[in-house]
């Protein structure tokens, strides 16, 4: 497993969902994280590379973190993992999408699901998958070495929303407690929206977060 692991980070479409072309030491260990829209802008980091995606990976289905699939798939080929909690948000996606005035492609379907406590290694990047439900049913947190891809759980300051179809404000606390601030505190989260932050960072000064100390061990 390498201990580089290279990320680059683009906001896209109209909710400026974060999307990551990430890496270890290699083109074959190229992945994209929730590609949500923009996917011409996610081909050009990719082509600046000189790599292709080995997999384009879901850390949940909502309509922002999904809407460059379509194009992805169709260009690269590449197998497409999302927990299978998620896969009613993911296959309504057009339709969700439609309600905020936008016109999504129908992503094909997953080719993997992926499963709590799984490693998805790709050349020398590995990453563990950690189930961390309540944002959405099939949130996952996907960590690698020193740094971890939160999707929507958990962002700088603040946490993910949970009056969405099958969000739960309970669970999603459990999931960060639990599956985030179980983290080494120096490890980079790569948040959904806005900036990357720390481990760290979130459990002293996050205000949803401080005033149980017992739920940052890391």
């Amino acid at each position: 497993m390498s201990d580089r692991l290279e990320v680059r980070a683009l906001a896209v479409g109209p909710f400026q969902s974060n999307c990551f072309v990430t890496r270890g030491s290699s083109a074959e260990s190229t992945v994209v994280i929730d590609p949500g829209d923009e996917p011409g802008r996610v081909a050009a980091a990719l082509d600046e590379w000189g790599a292709e995606p080995q997999a384009i990976l879901l850390t949940h289905a909502h309509v922002d973190h999904v809407g460059g699939v379509a194009e992805l798939v169709r260009r690269y080929g590449a197998p497409v993992y999302v927990h299978p909690d998620d896969l009613p948000i993911y296959n309504s996606a057009p339709q969700h999408a439609a309600l905020f005035g936008i016109r999504l492609e129908e992503p094909p379907p997953p080719d993997v699901f992926f499963e709590h406590g799984q490693r998805v290694i790709f050349g020398d990047l590995d990453l563990e998958v950690r189930h961390a439900p309540g944002h959405s049913p099939g949130g996952v947190v996907l960590s690698g070495p020193g740094q971890a891809f939160v999707g929507d759980c958990v962002f700088a300051g603040s946490i993910g929303r949970t009056d969405l179809p099958g969000g739960d404000a309970t669970t999603l606390l459990r999931s960060i407690r639990e599956q985030i601030l179980t983290l080494p505190g120096d490890t980079v989260l790569h948040t959904g929206h806005g900036p990357s932050t720390t481990v760290e960072r979130e459990a002293g000064s996050n205000p949803f977060l401080i005033g149980d100390p017992s739920w940052w061990v890391g």
